[in-house]
């Protein structure tokens, strides 16, 4: 597999789904705003998401991958299909019987992310925690339809097609925006507006999980139907599944505590959505990417005895990784008022909650680098099939981001969660990188250590140039999107041009290298 490319043909769809999930944040913003009845519906669609990261895209399959791209290469694909049958029925029983417990026991375990929302309601108007639990009702079974969509996209990526894996998650953000700019004409009242929009979330679900299904046979690929039985090939599954769910585990659930606390006080769920939302485009752009062509290429690598293929491919995602996280992790850190202010501040969304969302974005940039080398460090194990280490490590991380974020939610303000995570996040990948160092499962080599510190002075200096240029450039907004987007877009292909200009004078990046990349297997 081309690294390079692999993550190309990811990071291209990644980047049109995470566009249009901007633009539906835009939407959101525009009509809900950072209101009670927001902080309702985020903290709703954030259970069954949270869930879906931990059984689904953490656990299963950090486990899956390797087992199943370990049949391909041993037993052929005859016995790979059963293996991939086998595992999605244990899955789907699974996540079933977990997604049927929360639709009964919801308006008492929506405590756990949501126990700060107002039991009150007001004249006229649904008490917040009981539209989170309503809301909360019908997007649970996302969670069904996500874990077998994550199956699904395992079985597609290990087989190296990438395309159709990449593409579904538009699907949601088309049926949102849908929603949003119809219903938004039709209803006048926001309760109503929510409902629609967690509707959507199933609708989008069932289109997901669908088109799946159509590229694994339009690929030929077998997926036999099996009743769940605990085979071996099962077994040897939960047993790698156990510490990559404990460790998604302990990580998500801390982040639910951290949404909780953040629900004790009006509008910060709000807040961090919406500063969370921005800094997941490039998170997901390149670090998820990176981290979906990561494991495949590094399992093929280590199962072939490639040792020293699977360190340059190791070196050569922690670059590539760099060029595009550095800098715009800096470009969030410098100017998140004027991308706050422009993208969202219009409508129900006001200057006051620019100024605080912009506090808490500037904390995830502080922890965007750290986010995306999590998605290059952690596949290192995986591939190894060791899912433990990263456990134990996520078990520490989590402890230090609620410790610490606590801590600063009643010292500093609500910004100190996003502060926290960031903290944790850096702690996570100290260690991960100082076990695989020790071990030497990763060296840096010379071109790597060559480049790292001129691809941060490249991006320093696009951030200094962006600092002067930002407050400036917002004295011109003028509340619309006519107005404010063609600046955005001018700001940003400034500092783009800008950073292109430095790392090419600095050598930090060689246009040969890529080209090679496209051309040639990173193994």
């Amino acid at each position: 597999m081309r690294l390079l490319k692999s993550t190309a043909i990811i990071g291209s769809w990644t980047l049109v789904s995470r566009l249009l999930g901007l633009i539906r944040d835009i939407l959101m913003a525009k009509y809900l705003g950072a209101s009670l009845v927001n902080d309702a519906l985020v903290t709703a669609v954030k259970l069954p998401n949270l869930f879906r990261r931990m059984f689904a895209e953490g656990a299963f399959n950090a486990a899956f991958v390797p087992l199943y791209a370990r049949r391909i290469e041993e037993e052929g694909d005859d016995a790979a299909a059963n293996f991939a049958g086998q595992a999605m029925a244990a899955l789907f029983l699974m996540v079933a019987f977990i997604t049927i417990v929360f639709q009964i026991t919801m308006p008492w375990s929506l405590n756990m992310i949501g126990f700060g929302l107002d039991r009150t309601a007001e004249a006229g108007m649904t008490a917040p925690y009981d539209l989170a639990v309503l809301y909360a009702r019908i997007t649970m079974p996302y969670l069904l339809l996500m874990s077998l969509a994550a199956l699904f996209s395992g079985v597609l990526n290990t087989r190296g097609y990438f395309a159709a894996a990449a593409f579904v998650p538009i699907l949601l953000n088309i049926v949102l925006i849908g929603i949003l700019a119809i219903a938004s004409r039709l209803v006048d009242n926001l309760e109503t507006l929510a409902l629609y929009i967690s509707i959507g979330w199933i609708v989008s679900g069932i289109l997901q999980a669908g088109l799946l299904i159509w590229a694994i046979r339009k690929a030929g690929i077998k997926l036999p139907l099996f009743r769940p039985r605990l085979t071996p090939g099962v077994k040897r599954l939960v047993t790698l599944g156990i510490p990559g769910l404990i460790s998604a585990g302990i990580t998500h659930i801390n982040l639910m505590v951290s949404h909780s606390i953040a629900t004790t006080m009006d509008s910060a769920a709000s807040w961090l959505y919406y500063s969370d939302r921005l800094y997941q485009l490039p998170l997901g752009m390149i670090g998820i990417a990176m981290g979906v062509a990561l494991l495949p290429s590094l399992s093929r690598s280590l199962r072939a005895g490639d040792d020293s293929g699977a360190m340059v491919s190791m070196n050569r995602a922690t670059e590539i990784s760099a060029v595009l996280t550095l800098p715009a992790a800096i470009a969030l850190a410098v100017m998140p008022e004027f991308l706050i202010a422009g993208l969202f501040e219009r409508g129900l969304f006001k200057a006051e909650d620019t100024v605080q969302a912009a506090k808490a974005l500037r904390m995830f940039a502080f922890g965007l680098p750290a986010f995306v080398m999590l998605k290059v460090l952690t596949p290192a194990f995986f591939a190894r099939e060791n899912t433990k280490t990263p456990m134990i490590f996520a078990g520490m991380s989590a402890v230090i981001n609620l410790v610490v974020g606590a801590s600063l939610f009643f010292t500093i303000g609500f910004y100190g969660l996003a502060l926290g995570t960031s903290i944790a996040a850096w702690a996570n990948v100290i260690c991960l990188s100082v076990i695989l160092m020790r071990d030497k499962l990763f060296v840096l080599d010379k071109r790597l250590m060559t480049r790292l510190p001129r691809i941060l002075l490249a991006s320093l200096l696009m951030g200094i140039a962006l600092f002067y240029i930002a407050p400036k450039a917002r004295a011109f907004f003028q509340n619309s999107i006519l107005i404010d987007y063609p600046i955005l877009i001018l700001v940003s292909a400034i500092g783009l041009a800008l950073y292109a200009l430095a790392a090419t004078l600095l050598r930090a990046v060689d246009m040969n290298d890529i080209r090679d990349a496209l051309k040639k297997k990173a193994s």
